[in-house]
């Protein structure tokens, strides 16, 4: 090997943009970090969401989704996440509903005149609100 080829391998190569951080690289191309975004999505979410599957669910047995039913909900899936539980039947005065806590979105939902008599399997928790 010849000079010039030692002096190319012996080179190191620096990609990208040499001795900023991330955050440096976001304030100077104007744009907000991934994390910044992420938290402004987790303060702003309105709750619980609901599947296709629990929306036809609530529709088909008429469950009742007020406000106040719709916070309680809320509360219920808070209480299941402070005690570390993922897929959860919470039970109102007339529904309950099967939450994945993780996902924070509930799968389906039974009425209470359904209720009598129905098993419900794949639950690790039951919150009654």
């Amino acid at each position: 090997m010849n000079q010039i080829d030692l002096k190319r391998i012996s080179t190191p190569i620096t990609t990208g943009i040499p001795h900023t951080s991330p955050q440096e690289v976001a304030d100077s191309v104007g744009t907000r970090s991934f994390k910044a975004i992420l938290q402004d999505k987790l303060d702003s979410s309105q709750g619980v969401n609901f599947s296709r599957h629990a929306m036809n669910r609530v529709m088909e047995r008429n469950i009742d989704l007020s406000d106040e039913n719709i916070e309680r909900l809320n509360e219920g899936v808070k209480l299941a996440g402070e005690k570390g539980l993922d897929d959860t039947l919470i039970l109102l005065d007339n529904a309950a509903f099967i939450v994945s806590v993780r996902n924070n979105t509930v799968i389906t939902t039974v009425s209470r005149d359904e209720m009598t008599g129905n098993v419900f399997t794949n639950i690790d928790g039951t919150v009654v609100i």
